[in-house]
């Protein structure tokens, strides 16, 4: 049986990588493919989300345009790690395939409103500000979700764009405090599983050598993608850190964390987005996410190499 889900997307290229391990998941049907302002402005990411989907062979992928800005703050971007278009690294054609007419939040509501109870995941790889709004704006779509399996945060690893917060949950806490206070079981990848996902040479080189536009669209990206890291961190490669939503789905036993408390700060310029994740139990508050830690690397690459793969390409 297949799992219904909502990719929440600004690509990126860890991002593009997770859209087309998804593509290449005949356990997943991806109902749509909506954009938020992230690591680039909202245009782009619309853009980079269609042209992820060409480049796999599946123009038939519905791609919806979502929020241009966070629930209350000015937009951070991260060119400074994916380039100026979001997807630095190689040359992709612009997209013939359109852009859908309905806007993301108000298709995120529709299906899960048409949908049976806990039927639906929601995917978010970005900041969370369509998935909080789509809350906010229809409080009733709550109980039609299965799982939100989301990339952000940080515990043990702090932070990634501040000595305490993670890009995604920076840029909209606001947003990240619905979303974790919504009572919806939320899986959470953080940089503490994705630091652990680091891209190697051969790997990257054995897409290379595919010599298709796929393979080589995926080294470029990655090529790229690592420059940023290797010099911040003195790493061999790059974290993949969204895909590990996806290999999650598709196989969680590569994954395991524990059921915890985790809070949102909104409040403190000092620890502003900080995940609060209390991992040892020392308060009590109720456990909200399941919030991951480790991850079988070896097997998280194989999954990767094996389905991006197989993917059709144009």
């Amino acid at each position: 049986m297949t799992r219904k889900i909502i990719i929440d997307t600004d690509p990126g290229q860890d991002d593009a990588l997770a859209i087309l391990l998804a593509l290449g998941a005949p356990e997943l049907d991806i109902l749509g493919i909506t954009c938020v302002a992230g690591n680039v402005p909202l245009a782009l990411t619309t853009i980079n989300a269609r042209k992820i989907c060409e480049l796999a062979g599946r123009p038939d992928i519905k791609v919806f345009a979502g929020c241009d800005r966070p629930l209350e703050r000015t937009l951070v971007t991260a060119e400074h790690v994916h380039g100026k278009t979001g997807l630095d690294g190689v040359d992709l054609p612009e997209p013939m395939m359109p852009l859908q007419p309905e806007d993301a939040v108000s298709f995120i509501i529709d299906s899960l409103r048409a949908a049976s109870d806990r039927s639906i995941t929601l995917v978010p790889i970005g900041p969370l500000t369509n998935i909080a709004t789509a809350l906010q704006r229809a409080p009733d779509i709550a109980p039609k979700i299965a799982e939100i399996v989301l990339m952000g945060g940080a515990y043990f690893e702090v932070g990634n764009i501040t000595p305490t917060a993670e890009f995604n949950i920076y840029v909209d806490p606001e947003a990240a405090q619905i979303v974790f206070g919504a009572g919806i079981p939320l899986t959470v990848m953080p940089l503490d599983v994705t630091h652990k996902a680091v891209t190697y040479p051969e790997w990257v080189e054995g897409f290379r050598a595919q010599g298709t536009e796929l393979g080589l669209a995926v080294a470029g990206w990655t090529g790229f993608f690592e420059r940023f890291d290797k010099e911040k961190y003195g790493s061999q490669g790059a974290p993949l850190h969204d895909p590990c939503t996806i290999a999650y789905l598709i196989a969680p036993d590569l994954f395991s964390g524990r059921h915890i408390n985790v809070e949102i700060e909104v409040s403190s310029p000092l620890t502003l987005g900080m995940t609060v994740a209390d991992w040892w139990g020392v308060t009590d508050r109720a456990a909200n996410a399941t919030f991951m830690k480790d991850i079988d690397a070896n097997g998280f690459f194989a999954l990767l190499t094996e389905r991006i793969s197989a993917l059709p390409g144009r």
